[in-house]
This record gives structure tokens, C-alpha cells and sequence, in this order.
């Protein structure tokens, strides 16, 4: 059976979810990279894989959500909690950008007490030090909604108003709501989840998507969720990158065994073959370390993720990798590939 499906992934032909799961089951590690890197190729025949400059800007770690997996927030009524004034996001923005970084990823906890127009002035802020402001994770939109009054597409509206240019794909964790209702029950819920995805992507916004593996789902949610995105996408075209990454449980409510190299690159593969329509595939070094992630560039990744100047949530979690640009572009020749700067539209940097 395995073999059959091969031939219709060689052939160039999509596969539907239980297909999937009997390649995820069936199929060795070696024809799962080799399937996955036939993907790649037809979608990048030349052997570039890029990377980006940028720094992970948590504005503030105070959150009602109180999602189980999560390390790093800290309860409206704890201490430990703050808020990143704006002196203190400007420093971090020039900081950034004269380590030649191109844009900042700016997501925070649902805090219960702050008014939208905190958020609308704060983009407005940053916008102020001409930078590509990649912000607010859908969760984080339905918040904003929810405090305003206002709908998504209104939110949304404002936003882009204020200088918002794209959205991460964070938050998706795994897009099945039986899963969601057990690691994260207070927060958007799957529908809302897409929704806001697909407004963004209706109003002109490019966004990433995310899985968070490997804590209480099944293999069939996550093809589910892979469905999910893949739908999306062929409705709307928004997608610019997914980013699978595997669950890191120190310092969390879930036990659990963290996933393996082998699980993390037998996802990464399946993520390849099944998700057709999305060109680009980003290795996950923040959660498994540089030399994984080379491997990851021979399941189907095209892409080394950003140089994380700042990350605060992976780490709270007690895994700690850090790589500079110059890190970054010689693990890449290393592993036979040519190193290349990109936007968040994966644009490239001459």
C-alpha cells in the first residue's frame, strides 16, 4: 500500500489524509525524505535555502488563556507579569536592525486589562522605525475582538490601518478541537482560528501557519489539522510558509517524552508531501538543534527559520539553541545548500 502511494506522490499526484497516515505508518524514514525532497524540488529546482533576520518581541507575558503547554505565561494575578513599554520595544527594534534584521515577530499573552488602542498605538509605534511588523497570532486577534466589540474583519481593518503587514501562524497548536479543548480551553478555537486566517488573506495580508506535535493528539489529528490548512489554502492563496515544530514539555502541565529526531523529520516529511500548495517548509533549529535541522533540509524544509535574535517562549520551556547569521549561513553550506537572506514574503535580499 505504502509503495502504491509512493508512486502517486513520484508521479506529482495529491494524496488525501488516509494516505497519509498509511505512508506516516508504513513507509521507511529514507522513502519518506526521498518523497518529501521530490516535493520540494518541484518547487525549488535551484539548492537555496533561505533564512531570515528578525527577533521574537513577546510584549507582554500576562495571559488569560492559561493554555497547558505554555511555559511562559504568567496569570493576570501573579507576579513575575509585565508589559514592554515602548522605550523599551524601540531599543529592541534598533537593535535589531542593526544586526541587519528585517523585521520583528510581535506576539503577546491575552491580557485582560489592556484596550485595543494600546495595540493599534504600539503598531503605529513601530511602524515609526521602519521595519516589517509580522504580528499578533489569530488568538490574539479574536482577544482584540473581543475586548473592542468590534468583528475580526474590523480588527483586521485597523490594524493594517496602523501598519500591521502580516500575520505569524501561531496558536494553531493542533486544529482539532477535541485536542484544543484538553491543552488549551480558553483559547480560539479552531473555526475562529482559520477564520481569522482567511479574513487576513481576504484583506491582502500574507500569513505563515504553525503545528505544535507530539503532546496529546493522534496521528489523525494532525493530518486533520493538515487538512485543515490545506483547504485554506486552496481557497485563498495566503500561506506564504508552514512551520511544524515538536512539542516541548519541561516546565509544562503535560507530561510527556519529548518527540525524537526521527518523529520530528517523519512529520516534517508527511507535512511536505501532503501540504502541496504550500511552497515553503521551514526546519525547526529553535527545537531541535542545528544538526536536526540540517537533516530537516533533506525532508522537504527549504527554509532555516529566522536567526531568533530574542526567544523567550521555547526557552521557558528549558530548550535553548542560539545561532547567529553567520552560524546559520555555514550550517547551511555544510550541508550542501546555498545560504540566501529573504523577506517574510521570501523575497530575496541582494
Amino acid at each position: 500500500m505504502a509503495e502504491k502511494i509512493a508512486e502517486k506522490v513520484l508521479a506529482g499526484s495529491r494524496i488525501n489524509e488516509d494516505e497519509a497516515l498509511e505512508l506516516y505508518k508504513r513507509a521507511g524514514i529514507h522513502l519518506l525524505g526521498e518523497l518529501a525532497s521530490k516535493r520540494r524540488y518541484e518547487k525549488h529546482p535551484e539548492p537555496v535555502v533561505t533564512y531570515v533576520i528578525d527577533r521574537n518581541i513577546n510584549y507582554t507575558n500576562v495571559c488569560i488563556s492559561g493554555c497547558k503547554f505554555c511555559a511562559y505565561y504568567c496569570g493576570p494575578e501573579k507576579e513575575g507579569g509585565y508589559v514592554l513599554s515602548f522605550d523599551e520595544l524601540g531599543k529592541k527594534i534598533e537593535e535589531t536592525k542593526a544586526l541587519g534584521g528585517t523585521q520583528v515577530l510581535l506576539q503577546g499573552g491575552l491580557h485582560p486589562d489592556l484596550p485595543f488602542d494600546f495595540y493599534l498605538d504600539m503598531v503605529r509605534f513601530i511602524k515609526g522605525h521602519g521595519i516589517h511588523l509580522h504580528g499578533f497570532s489569530p488568538p490574539e486577534i479574536v482577544h482584540f475582538s473581543s475586548i473592542s466589540g468590534l468583528s475580526i474583519e474590523q480588527v483586521l481593518e485597523r490594524l493594517i490601518d496602523a501598519g500591521l503587514d502580516s500575520i505569524p501562524g501561531g496558536g494553531a497548536e493542533i486544529l482539532v478541537d477535541s485536542v484544543r479543548q484538553r491543552i488549551a480551553p480558553r483559547k480560539a478555537t479552531a473555526k475562529q482560528w482559520l477564520n481569522v486566517m482567511e479574513t487576513a488573506h481576504e484583506l491582502g495580508l500574507r500569513t505563515t501557519a504553525t503545528m505544535m506535535f507530539g503532546h496529546v493528539e493522534t496521528l489523525r489529528d494532525r493530518i486533520e489539522h493538515l487538512l485543515r490548512l490545506r483547504n485554506l489554502q486552496d481557497k485563498t492563496g495566503g500561506f506564504t510558509a508552514f512551520i511544524p515544530w515538536p512539542f516541548q514539555p519541561g516546565n509544562t502541565s503535560i507530561e510527556c517524552m519529548p518527540a525524537t529526531a526521527h518523529e520530528y523529520l517523519k512529520v516534517l516529511a508527511i507535512c511536505r508531501i501532503f501540504l502541496d500548495n504550500f511552497d515553503n517548509i521551514q526546519a525547526s533549529w529553535v527545537t531541535q538543534g542545528y544538526k536536526v535541522a540540517q537533516m530537516a533540509l533533506f525532508f522537504g524544509a527549504n527554509d532555516f527559520g529566522s536567526t531568533m535574535i530574542e526567544e523567550n517562549v521555547v526557552a521557558a520551556a528549558g530548550v535553548s539553541h542560539r545561532l547567529s547569521e553567520e552560524d546559520i549561513r555555514r550550517h547551511i553550506r555544510e550541508a550542501g545548500f546555498i545560504p540566501r537572506q529573504r523577506l517574510m514574503d521570501y523575497t530575496l535580499v541582494e
